[in-house]
């Protein structure tokens, strides 16, 4: 690991100020991926911006038919917080399966999605519900913030503050894990809302995305046979020593059923 500067603020303000002051600063939330990968000499920034103490970042709250995570809010926080529970309660359930105990202790929503693992839940569950991101400079719709591998639509220095997600009709996750990393070696999230069906699956591709023939086929008729006789192409799906493409392929229309006839 390469010597880097620290810096521990107290605000947003301060956070922002602290990252724009330095581009090769990072801001560090719960640290599961950036640390790891300076360990291995994959990221060496020259200063981290800790995020840790920064109150306002922490908050959970229910503004009229949205909830209002705070993107320094922790999977656990999340899973056990009452508010999530009864107006989302996929969202609740999403946060409480993420990694073991420890992760979910440590790891932060905010975190997850700037850092954009194609494996990671949050990612899903954000584009699933079609949430808003919310940053020091703007808000991000989910169709828009996802870019690629490890890529989003955050500038240089842009901190996300919060997630806003709309209250569904129904919704629920269901992944199927790799068993060593507890990551989804494919998972996918369905809803149904004001805004129609969603079905996002993250671990099958470069970034999540919408499965589109399967949205069709539930807005047609919103039942797991429906979504499970969908077909979703192979092409540009991830191939890898735990599933091909094809693999990932089958995967998806027989997840998504499960999680109609979970959603709720």
């Amino acid at each position: 690991m390469q010597p880097f500067a620290f810096q521990r603020p107290a605000s947003v303000a301060d956070a922002v100020r602290a990252l724009g002051a330095n581009d090769d600063g990072r801001a560090l939330a719960g640290g599961q991926s950036l640390i790891a990968a300076m360990k291995l000499g994959l990221s060496s920034p020259g200063e981290l911006v800790d995020l840790s103490q920064v109150a306002e970042l922490r908050g959970i709250r229910v503004d009229g038919d949205r909830l209002v995570i705070g993107a320094m809010a922790t999977h656990a926080a999340i899973a056990a917080s009452p508010d999530v529970q009864r107006l989302i309660p996929s969202v609740a359930e999403l946060s409480g399966g993420i990694g073991d105990r420890q992760v979910r202790t440590m790891g932060t929503i905010g975190g997850s999605l700037a850092n954009s693992d194609p494996a990671a839940c949050w990612p899903a569950g954000v584009l699933g519900l079609g949430a808003t991101i919310h940053t020091d400079r703007r808000t991000i719709a989910a169709d828009d913030f996802f870019k690629g591998l490890y890529e989003t639509a955050l500038g240089q220095g842009e901190l996300i503050t919060a997630v806003s997600f709309p209250k569904p009709e129904c919704g629920a996750y269901v992944k199927f894990k790799q068993p060593a990393s507890r990551f989804a070696l494919v998972g996918v999230f369905v809803s149904k809302g004001p805004a129609g069906v969603r079905v996002a699956v993250t671990g099958a591709g470069a970034a999540v995305f919408r499965a589109t023939s399967i949205e069709a086929a539930l807005s047609a008729d919103w039942s797991p046979a429906a979504a499970e006789r969908a077909a979703v192409s192979a092409a540009g799906l991830n191939t890898d020593l735990h599933g091909s493409a094809e693999y990932r392929a089958h995967l998806i229309p027989v997840l998504a059923a499960r999680a109609v006839a979970a959603a709720h």
